[in-house]
């Protein structure tokens, strides 16, 4: 396994509209000039409403969509079309249902035309999740858990230099979810993908990312870009933890909405 994969993600000065379905001449406004910098290796989430943007703005890196204006950039190449060198992960992990682990694992490998010479990385990467005695399982044998993890290694396989993360852990019960997020540190930690986590759980976004970038109201647009200056592994009852969340409430204008 090869440590280090991840590269660095500049967005600049974008803007992206659509059409109102019931009048095509009329846009509505999704995304108003961002512009953001992302170094090789880090961890950071995004945080707002409903609305704000945030999937949006992750389906423009993936290249699955264009930017009315500006400019995205992941290392030197410009983001014109879909690459398997910026992997996006679901908050539904969309498993085939007709495909063991293993033949899930595999299908980006099958899509590239690569399984021959990488089909040894299959094992490492089932190992990695800690599915190797589910090879044979089929998508409803297995919890939400084991199928998300299933889905990180199917993104993780390609060796993306950007790992985009579209609430994966949201469908999850909270137990699960909390075990989710220790491993989604450990698959980070292990390879050092440069990840960005779309998510509406303040606790999940300080838990695990560097920084935390707050969004608006539509039109989303960066209102703050808060540095996570706490130790790893971080404890969500430390006072600094609870202090930094109390912050981020005041921030979004939900502390008076909060029980």
């Amino acid at each position: 396994m090869v440590a280090a994969e991840g590269s660095v993600l500049r967005v600049r000065e974008m803007r992206k509209s659509f059409p109102k379905p019931d009048n095509a001449e009329v846009r509505t406004h999704a995304l108003d000039t961002i512009s953001l910098s992302v170094a090789a290796g880090e961890l950071v989430s995004f945080l707002g409403p409903s609305g704000c943007g945030k999937s949006t703005l992750l389906r423009l890196l993936t290249g699955l969509d264009t930017p009315d204006s500006g400019e995205l950039w992941v290392g030197d190449e410009p983001i014109t079309a879909p690459s398997a060198e910026r992997g996006l992960v679901f908050q539904d992990p969309n498993l085939f249902p007709w495909l063991t682990v293993r033949g899930n694992i595999e299908a980006g490998l099958v899509a590239r035309g690569v399984l021959r010479e990488k089909r040894s990385e299959v094992d490492d990467f089932m190992r990695l999740v800690g599915l190797e005695s589910f090879a044979n399982a089929f998508p409803h044998h297995l919890s939400g858990g084991m199928a998300q993890r299933v889905a990180l290694a199917r993104a993780l396989i390609n060796h993306p230099k950007v790992l985009l993360l579209d609430e994966p852990l949201g469908a999850l019960d909270a137990f699960t979810r909390m075990r989710m997020q220790d491993e989604v540190l450990r698959l980070w930690q292990a390879r050092r993908t440069t990840m960005l986590l779309v998510t509406h759980d303040i606790d999940e976004a300080i838990y695990m990312s560097d920084r935390i970038v707050l969004m608006t109201p539509r039109p989303g647009r960066i209102e703050r870009i808060i540095e996570v200056a706490l130790d790893r592994p971080r404890q969500r009852n430390s006072p600094e933890f609870l202090n930094l969340r109390g912050d981020i409430l005041e921030l979004l204008h939900f502390a008076g909405d909060a029980h």
